[in-house]
């Protein structure tokens, strides 16, 4: 198939196409004609890419899976560099978590505190201060 069937097939543009061939993790193999052609291994390659960056891989994160593909293993997982780049992957979200639950506790010790002044709050007293901006809400 050329290069437009692909992208269509797969979802994605000539464009994207184009910039993994130059990274390598698409083949370059062209016609007669010099119109560069796939076949449906390639599709699958392209697929194991999209999948794993829409699950934030990033592209170079990706080529341990296409060369697993390319090496005939039924699936991009099923070596050991791609194993390895899952548990990387892991680690990072992981500690991505971790910020976040951090973040999301100091968020809600903040909401409690204003509530417990909001409702310690005299009734035509001075308005609370915010603590984050230093003004007054």
């Amino acid at each position: 198939m050329r290069i437009g069937e692909l992208a269509e097939r797969a979802g994605t543009t000539t464009r994207a196409l184009r910039y993994y061939e130059a990274r390598g993790l698409l083949p370059a193999r062209r016609a007669g004609n010099g119109y560069r052609t796939y076949d449906e291994a390639d599709l699958r390659l392209l697929r194991q890419i999209r999948t794993l960056q829409d699950f934030g891989f990033d592209l170079e994160e990706t080529r341990p899976f296409v060369e697993c593909l390319r090496a005939g293993h039924p699936e991009g997982d099923s070596c050991p560099a791609s194993l390895a780049v899952y548990r990387r992957k892991l680690d990072e979200l992981d500690a991505l978590i971790g910020e976040l639950a951090a973040v999301r506790a100091s968020v809600g010790e903040q909401l409690a505190r204003e509530r417990l002044a909001a409702e310690a709050e005299v009734p035509g007293g001075p308005e609370p201060e915010c603590e984050l901006g230093g003004g007054q809400l």
